[in-house]
């Protein structure tokens, strides 16, 4: 990697992102723990670089239950980056968050397994608190971003984030919505953790495709079709690259965030 090359802010993304900018640079990283998702794409947007990685891989080849997420968010750590802006494709599992509609979590729940979650496997030993896993500084400038873009947010609400890449049964689904949570994805665990432990203060912005399939059992809403679903996805996949691309320009390069100190009492022994 080109140590020339830095970019505090990056965005864990789609390819249509970068694809908007000009001079974009591509920046190969090697990390201990395999090659990341793609190469990082870096440009300038306002008067700030900005590293661009496709977790999926820039034509989605990489299912969410075989992403190297540490290798990801440790490209993104070596470049520079601060604050990490993490969208992704998500159903709801509430009648009130409808598709097309735009949620700022504030927390996951993790029904994930198997994946690599922790950079600190020994013979140093941190225990990095998730209790606030996004940066509360972050989440009031998406919120102010997303609302100014005319776009319906509903700030807070909690991720459940499912192993993949599998969608859930109608029981699951059922048991999802009936405890309270607003999100499903397949994304947000551990990419959010490993964000934190290499203390970068990252914001989750899930944009809401479709209803999960609870719902439809509960009879709470009706059921979409396949065709209805990609056509929320592209309307969506249009407002967050606005949003992403504006949030980019409001974010302090100063920002000091709890998620910046997280590990400041987190090492157990010398």
């Amino acid at each position: 990697m080109s140590q020339e090359i830095t970019a505090p802010i990056g965005v864990m993304g789609g390819s249509g992102f970068y694809s908007l900018l000009e001079n974009v640079q591509e920046v190969q990283v090697d990390t201990p723990y395999g090659p990341p998702s793609d190469n990082l794409l870096v440009a300038a947007v306002g008067d700030r670089n900005v590293a661009f990685l496709p977790r999926h891989g820039r034509h989605h080849t990489i299912p969410p239950h075989r992403i190297n997420y540490r290798a990801n968010i440790w490209a993104m750590k070596s470049i520079g980056v601060r604050c990490l802006i993490s969208p992704c494709a998500a159903g709801s599992l509430q009648p009130h968050v409808h598709p097309e509609e735009f949620v700022v979590c504030d927390q996951y729940v993790d029904r994930t397994r198997g994946r690599a979650d922790t950079f600190y496997d020994g013979p140093e030993v941190y225990h990095v608190s998730p209790a606030d896993p996004y940066c509360p500084h972050l989440r009031k400038l998406a919120v102010e971003t997303i609302r100014d873009h005319g776009i319906t947010v509903h700030d807070g609400g909690t991720v459940v984030v499912i192993q993949g890449p599998r969608f859930s049964t109608k029981a699951e689904s059922k048991w999802f919505s009936a405890q309270g949570w607003e999100v499903i994805s397949m994304t947000q665990y551990p990419e959010a953790q490993l964000a934190l432990e290499q203390a970068i203060a990252s914001v989750n912005i899930s944009l809401i495709t479709d209803y999960d399939c609870g719902l439809f059992a509960a009879g709470a809403v009706e059921p979409v079709d396949a065709r209805e679903v990609m056509e929320v996805f592209h309307r969506n996949a249009a407002g967050i690259k606005k949003v992403v691309l504006d949030l980019v320009q409001r974010i302090p390069l100063d920002l000091d965030s709890p998620c910046h100190h997280v590990l400041d009492h987190a090492k157990v022994g010398a």
